[in-house]
C-alpha cells in the first residue's frame, strides 16, 4: 500500500485551472416557496448557490439535490428539530459539486466537493457557518456524519432517503410523492452509478475506501460487503 494512503498525503485542492470556470449566471430560475409544506430559502447566498448548482449539474442530479433538502427537512420535521435552515440548504445544493466536471480532482469526490463548496462561499464572502457546510458535504457519504450534530448529519440522512427508502413511520407518503412531483428523478439510479462511474474512470482517487474493507477482501473468505449501486437499484422510488 502507498505511503500516501497511510499518511493522508492527498493532493491539495486547488479549485478550477481558471477563474472562468467559476462563472455562473448571476440568477437562476427561482425554486418554488413551498414544497410538501416545506418553506425553500431565498436569501441572495442561497440564490446564489441554486444558480451555480443549476449552471454545473445535469438536470437529474440537481433535482437529487433539492429532494435530499426538502426529504431531509421532512425528516428533521417530523422529530422536531429545530436548526439554522441556511447552512444545510446550502450543503445540500452543493453537495455533489466534487462530481462535476470542473471541481472533479485527485481527492476523495466529497472532499473534492466539500472545497469546492469552500471556495465558492468565501469567494462571496460568506465565512460564517462554511465549516459547518464543509463538514457535511465531506461526512454525508460516511457513517461517521450521523454522529455529528442535526446540521451535518442533515445532509447524509436526506441523500440516504432519497437514494435508499424514505421512513414512512416519520414521513408520510403523499409528501414523499410531492417533493418527487416538484423535482422528478429523471432516471436517477442508472444516471447517478454512471456519472460516479465516469468520475473514478478520470480520476480513481476519487473513490474513497477504507483499510478495514480492503482487508476484509483481501483475508476474509465469503466477505461481500454490501454495494451501495446494488442497493440504489432495489430502492422503491420508481424512475
Amino acid at each position: 500500500m502507498k505511503r500516501a494512503a497511510l499518511t493522508g498525503q492527498w493532493p491539495v485542492f486547488r479549485g478550477p485551472a481558471t477563474q472562468g470556470a467559476w462563472a455562473q449566471p448571476v440568477d437562476s430560475a427561482r425554486l418554488p416557496v413551498l414544497v410538501a409544506r416545506i418553506r425553500l430559502q431565498d436569501p441572495k447566498i442561497a440564490r446564489r448557490a441554486v444558480a451555480l448548482a443549476q449552471f454545473t449539474y445535469p438536470p437529474y442530479l440537481f433535482n437529487h439535490e433539492v429532494r435530499t433538502l426538502l426529504l431531509g427537512s421532512l425528516a428533521r420535521r417530523a422529530r422536531g428539530q429545530r436548526f439554522d435552515e441556511e447552512l444545510p440548504f446550502l450543503a445540500c445544493i452543493l453537495h455533489d459539486l466534487g462530481l462535476a466536471e470542473r471541481f472533479q480532482g485527485g481527492l476523495p469526490f466529497e472532499i473534492q466537493g466539500a472545497e469546492a463548496a469552500n471556495h465558492f462561499l468565501e469567494k462571496r464572502h460568506k465565512t460564517e457557518g462554511v465549516e459547518t457546510v464543509w463538514d457535511e458535504i465531506a461526512m454525508y457519504a460516511s457513517a461517521m456524519g450521523r454522529f455529528k450534530r442535526p446540521e451535518i448529519a442533515f445532509g447524509g440522512e436526506g441523500t440516504g432517503i432519497d437514494v435508499l427508502e424514505p421512513d414512512f413511520s416519520q414521513i408520510k407518503k403523499t409528501d414523499v410523492a410531492e417533493v418527487v412531483k416538484a423535482f422528478p428523478r429523471r432516471g436517477f439510479k442508472v444516471a447517478f452509478v454512471q456519472t460516479c462511474g465516469e468520475v473514478v474512470r478520470s480520476h480513481p482517487r476519487s473513490a474513497s475506501r477504507s483499510f478495514m474493507r480492503d482487508s476484509g477482501e483481501r483475508c476474509v473468505r465469503n466477505f461481500h460487503p454490501h454495494k451501495s449501486c446494488d442497493l440504489l437499484a432495489q430502492s422503491p422510488f420508481s424512475e
